[in-house]
Order: structure tokens, then C-alpha cells, then sequence
């Protein structure tokens, strides 16, 4: 009789590009976002929350292909209905809510969002399939006002996150005004715009590797092309020298001032009416936050923002850290942006066929976690629970009433459930990272006593303390009247502070 094969166990790990996220990180998180939204409260902005499934049609961007979708979302297909899909970010959702709900909702509607989102990208180091945004948009404003509250509203999440002044930018440019230089350099026709498509999608994917290819690298695809350092050949704009001199140019125009930069930028876009629509909207812009306050020191007009200009129609803003950290070859460089958005007034048109008005940031919340930590300044979770601990089973609705009372007082209090010694109890009250555990014997009941261990500093004598009589002049363990337990668990929480 052949042996029956024993059924396969399935494998414990993640899937490639996703990850766990544990205790401390958790809290971190929901410490920082708690941080931030109050901010996007303060001005107004209600909270939303969405379906994590939105439809393929809902989402826009991405259609069925032949067999599914694979144009980086997660989808499905219903028997009998549309195509499903995990949402990629938390602005498709938002067009959709207005179109669907828009005879309730306030105009303009100002709302926030917290929430992860799903790329079917390749992962790698650091990029991961599942990851969580933090959005604020306004939608059903034309005004470049509502750009410039988002842009010191912006200012403020950073702040209120922990990224001190100085350390962050918040740069803001306008993809009108790139529109108007590109009509100035003869590959925009506004008269038929469909014309030299090509070109000026090759322009400006050239013109957001600037970070990575410097002005020399962007120059060559602007031209004939470039070669990169494998061998492979990257066919260029084939712009004239003329032509990829005003491209360059507008990379090039910031200035010390808002007013100079846009100065600048009035010259290159020419005569283009839309490139001085964009300018305009940028010297309005600077005027609101230099009316606020919030100087070149924290918001700066900055022409060489361009990763998003193929998806915005005005403004666009970009938070960017300034500190330098240490990457993983050891090599110092500057930590870059954790938050970027803009104006983006045709996306909820796709549903209602009427032009409405919007705009918006996104914080990249893992990378803006990533970036306090770099600098000492995320937030500090707070200790683990006090633990009491069992030594009399049949005692365990007492135990139960004493983690009872100190959760009343707004103590975090848990009972051990566990098996075992007191030896596995301290250590689990180590793996939790408790501050105090409460331990109470037949004898300290008799006596109406309960000792209080203070782990914090039991773990710093033992790594200090070179003899029993070291240990004995600074015990970690207090005996307590039971009437004082509350009290007490709070002098010493608070003595470890």
C-alpha cells in the first residue's frame, strides 16, 4: 500500500514587496499621522475614507488588456461585472467620491485621507507593493489660493511631524509656465497640440532625470540622445542648440526671490499666453505666503521642480528634505522628497463631462517615517503596559481588578496569561518593553503590600552595578501599600520620564 504523502505546510513569509508592520512601528506611525491631520483639521479639511476596491473604469488610468489588467494595479474580474482593482493612490478615489456624491458635498469640498495603497510594480530596496499616503485636497477651487494654503498647510504637517525649520523646502512650480517655455522653444503649438507629442514627451521625461543625470545628461537627451555608462543608447529630443538652450534655461531660472525667479521666467516664455498665465499664478502664490509669513526659508519658487508636470495642469509643490544621511554604500547625500502634489483640473471631468477645478498634496508616509528616524525625531512610542504578574492562580479576579484599576487611571495595564515562573514572567514584561511590573504573594496580600519593580532601572544596575551591595544601596524593587498602587505606578512611571 503506498504511503500517503502528508499534506504540505505553507510557507510562513510574506509575499516579495510586502511587509509586516509591527508594534512600535505602528505607533510611531499613527503618532506622526495623528500629528499631521491635526494640522489638515485645523484648516477645515474633513476626514474621508474610501473603499480599498475602486473599479478599473473608476481608476481611470488603467484598462482591461486581454486577458487582465497589468498596468501596475492589482485586478481582478467579477463574474458577470466590471474589472476590480486595488486602489494606487488616494486621488482616483477622491474624483470618484465628488462625481458620486457631489449634490451633498460643500463646493469647494476640502477633505483628508490616511490610507494604504497597492502598486503591481516590481519591488526592490525600499519600494514596496503596499504602502500608506497621507492626502489633503480641495476640490471645486480655481483659485491658485487654495495652491498656496495647500503649500503652507504643508509647511505646517512637516513641523507638526517633527522636521524642523531648516531642514525642509517646500518648492513650487507651475507646468503652465512649462508649456509656455516649450512654446517658446518651438515643440508647443497651441493651435494643434497634438503636433511634436512625441518630442515634448521625450523633453520631459529628460527633464525629470535632472536629479540623476545632472544638466550634462539632460542636455544629451535634449539633443541626439545619450549613451549611459552600460552601452545602451537613449534616442533624444533632437532639439537645436537653440531649442535645448530654453529648456535649459528654465531649469536654471531660480533666483534669490520669488519675484526674481518669476522675472526670469517672464522672459523665456516669450509671448506664450499660457506661459504668462503660469507666471502669474506663481507671483500670486509668493505674494499669499509672504503675506503669511513663510518665507524663502520654507516655500521657494524653484523651476527645476518637475517630477508630476505630465499629470498636473498648474501648480505643483514638492516637500523636500534639505539634511544630508548616509545611503547604503555610505555615501552622504541628501534625504529628497516625502510629499508632492498640485493643481489637477480634469481628473474628476472623466465622470461628469464639466470642468472641475482641483488640488492637493500627498505625503509619502513610510519615506517621511524613514526621514524622522534619520534624525533622532520620530516619535517616541510610549512604554509598554504594566505588567502584574500571577503567582496565585486561584487569585487571578484579583490580579484582573488591580490591571482594572490602573487602566481607570489611565495607566496601560495588562495581566499576565501566560505559563510559567516568575523568571518567564520578567521576561516577558522585558519582550513588551514594560516599565513597571506589580507582584503580589500570598505574604504581601497578608500584609495588604504589593512590590513594584522598576525594569527601567533593574536593566541599567545590571549593566552598571559590580557588586550585590551596589545592588542593594539602589534597589530596583519598592514595597507599597496596596492602597498607593496607583499613585505609586505613577511616581515611578514618571521618575523614569
Amino acid at each position: 500500500m503506498a504511503k500517503e504523502k502528508k499534506p504540505r505546510r505553507p510557507r510562513a513569509e510574506t509575499p516579495r514587496g510586502f511587509r509586516d508592520y509591527f508594534g512600535a512601528e505602528v505607533r510611531a506611525r499613527d503618532l506622526m499621522l495623528a500629528r499631521v491631520t491635526e494640522v489638515y483639521h485645523a484648516y477645515g479639511f474633513d476626514p474621508l475614507e474610501t473603499s480599498a476596491v475602486e473599479t478599473v473604469e473608476a481608476l481611470g488610468k488603467f484598462l482591461p488588456d486581454v486577458d487582465r489588467p497589468n498596468e501596475g494595479v492589482f485586478a481582478w474580474k467579477e463574474e458577470d461585472e466590471d474589472w476590480l482593482a486595488l486602489r494606487y493612490d488616494l486621488t482616483a478615489p477622491l474624483a470618484r467620491v465628488y462625481a458620486q456624491f457631489r449634490r451633498d458635498l460643500p463646493l469647494p469640498y476640502r477633505r483628508y485621507a490616511v490610507g494604504p495603497v497597492w502598486r503591481n510594480e516590481k519591488p526592490g530596496p525600499g519600494r514596496f507593493r503596499q504602502f500608506y499616503q497621507c492626502d489633503a485636497d480641495t476640490v471645486g477651487s480655481g483659485n491658485v489660493a487654495a495652491d498656496a494654503e495647500i503649500c503652507g498647510m504643508l509647511a505646517e504637517a512637516m513641523e507638526a511631524a517633527g522636521i524642523a525649520r531648516g531642514d525642509y523646502l517646500i518648492r513650487v512650480n507651475n507646468r503652465k509656465v512649462l508649456n509656455g517655455v516649450m512654446e517658446a522653444a518651438g515643440v508647443l503649438d497651441p493651435a494643434d497640440p497634438e503636433r511634436d507629442a512625441g518630442r515634448r514627451g521625450i523633453v520631459m521625461r529628460a527633464i525629470d532625470k535632472l536629479d540623476r543625470l545632472g544638466t550634462e545628461g539632460v542636455a544629451a537627451l535634449l539633443g541626439a540622445g545619450r549613451r549611459d555608462e552600460s552601452g545602451d543608447f537613449t534616442k533624444g529630443a533632437e532639439l537645436s542648440e537653440e531649442q535645448a538652450a530654453v529648456i535649459m534655461g528654465f531649469m536654471d531660472a531660480r533666483r534669490d526671490d520669488g519675484a526674481a525667479t518669476c522675472a526670469r521666467l517672464r522672459e523665456l516664455v516669450g509671448g506664450s499666453a499660457s506661459g504668462t498665465d503660469g507666471v502669474a499664478e506663481l507671483e500670486r502664490i509668493a505674494e499669499l505666503l509672504d503675506a503669511r509669513g513663510l518665507g524663502a526659508e520654507r516655500v521657494v519658487i524653484d523651476p527645476s521642480v518637475v517630477r508630476g508636470l505630465g499629470y498636473y495642469t498648474g501648480p505643483v509643490y514638492e516637500a523636500e528634505l534639505t539634511f544630508e544621511i548616509l545611503d547604503d554604500d555610505g555615501r552622504r547625500r541628501q534625504f529628497g522628497s516625502v510629499a508632492g502634489g498640485g493643481r489637477y483640473d480634469d481628473l474628476v471631468k472623466r465622470f461628469t463631462g464639466e470642468a472641475v477645478p482641483a488640488c492637493g498634496v500627498s505625503v509619502g508616509v513610510d519615506r517621511l517615517l524613514a526621514a524622522l528616524n534619520a534624525k533622532g525625531r520620530s516619535a517616541v512610542a510610549e512604554p509598554g503596559p504594566v505588567v502584574v504578574t500571577v503567582m496565585d492562580r486561584d487569585r487571578m479576579a484579583d490580579y484582573q481588578a488591580m490591571a482594572a484599576e490602573l487602566r481607570a487611571a489611565g495607566i496601560r495595564a495588562e495581566v499576565f496569561l501566560g505559563g510559567g515562573n516568575m523568571a518567564r514572567q520578567m521576561k516577558y514584561a522585558d519582550q513588551r518593553g514594560s516599565a513597571v511590573a506589580i507582584v503580589e504573594g500570598g505574604d504581601e496580600r497578608a500584609r495588604g503590600v504589593v512590590q513594584l519593580k522598576d525594569l527601567v532601572l533593574g536593566a541599567k544596575l545590571a549593566a552598571e552595578m559590580e557588586s550585590h551591595e551596589d545592588w542593594k544601596a539602589q534597589p530596583a524593587q519598592r514595597e507599597v501599600a496596596r492602597g498607593d498602587l496607583v499613585a505609586q505606578v505613577r511616581a515611578m512611571l514618571a521618575g523614569q520620564g
